[in-house]
């Protein structure tokens, strides 16, 4: 007896002659842009903007904009490194703050520039550790001790201030508000900070060693990574980065006053962290996308300032960013494979 056996079924759908051996979800299959809701929302609201407001598009705003964002891109490309290997610094706003009040503080006196920048950071460099040390040894949950150290921080700033402003005359005005063909220096260090950031996350042991933390710390020792070591480096490290950008916004305005930098500037660099990808859980995290973030979240407070929006709402546009983002991050975490 014969049996017949159906045919298979063909793995091409019939089409024109050519088009043999195509598969039909050629046709379906849109490109794919990494990031293009951001940058979708980032071209709705340059366009807007644009049209509203025709100062958007001027040479002194368009740099402007540059100077802002670079003292929080500064800080954003240390919480990406950071968060992507599971861990959390909401005090490098703070830490700005009180790196650019001591700065503006020594410059006034005296001090020349160079020994007030290797003082800065070092200051700032420890102030990292400490909160690293603090996170590693005694498994205090970062949000909890950063948040306290922030707290810490900024009332520390008040103190060195003594509640009055300090300017520091021209000194480190060059690199706050000169320009190298038409890019300002500002953004220049940001850029480098990024692409450095970038280059250890992706090509380097302490870049893959911060990812396979942030996956699972407790395999990641079982592998052999040092993991107290590496926790202590990334905690420096954002030290090390929000001095700089505190010397980056002392360098922009010329003075320090009470209640510049702080937590206000922390929480635009964690939306613009979040909001690029990086996730709150660890073990993910890119560059690319903080830097699609911080231009998106300065373009929004320059578009509100420009129209001329009571500037409290851009407290509320950062809030609600932030969270319909963690919102958003949470249930991609729940609905990836492994969870």
């Amino acid at each position: 007896m014969s049996l017949k056996t159906p045919s298979a079924a063909p793995d091409v759908a019939a089409g024109p002659p050519g088009d043999a051996g195509r598969p039909r979800s050629t046709y379906r299959r849109l490109p794919h842009i990494p990031h293009g809701g951001l940058l979708l929302v980032l071209v709705l609201v340059a366009v807007f903007t644009a049209v509203q407001a025709d100062a958007f598009t001027s040479s002194q705003n368009l740099l402007n904009v540059l100077r802002q964002v670079s003292v929080t891109a500064v800080i954003a490309a240390g919480l990406t490194l950071l968060m992507t290997a599971g861990g959390m610094d909401f005090s490098m706003g703070s830490n700005a703050a009180v790196t650019l009040c001591v700065a503006a503080q020594l410059l006034a006196r005296g001090w020349s520039t160079p020994a007030v920048v290797v003082v800065s950071l070092v200051l700032a460099t420890l102030i990292g550790l400490v909160n690293g040390l603090v996170v590693t040894y005694t498994r205090v949950a970062p949000f909890v001790a950063t948040l306290a150290s922030a707290m810490l921080l900024d009332g520390v700033a008040l103190l060195v201030l003594d509640g009055m402003s300090v300017t520091i005359g021209d000194k480190m005005s060059a690199l706050g508000n000169d320009e190298v063909a038409g890019v300002p220096y500002l953004t220049i260090v940001a850029l480098l900070v990024l692409a450095l950031t970038g280059v250890t996350m992706r090509f380097t042991t302490f870049g893959r060693d911060a990812f396979a933390m942030g996956g699972n710390e407790h395999v990641a020792r079982l592998s052999g990574i040092d993991v107290n070591g590496r926790k202590l480096a990334l905690y420096a490290l954002a030290g090390v980065l929000a001095g700089l950008a505190g010397l980056m916004l002392l360098s922009r305005l010329g003075a320090a006053a009470p209640n510049t930098a702080g937590l206000q500037t922390q929480l635009t660099a964690v939306a613009a962290v979040v909001i690029g990808g990086t996730s709150l859980a660890g073990g993910h995290g890119t560059v690319t996308g903080t830097v699609i973030g911080v231009v998106l979240l300065g373009v929004v407070g320059n578009a509100l300032n420009l129209l001329q929006v009571n500037s409290n709402y851009q407290l509320v546009v950062t809030g609600g960013v932030l969270l319909v983002a963690a919102i958003v991050n949470e249930f991609q975490r729940k609905s990836s494979p492994g969870h």
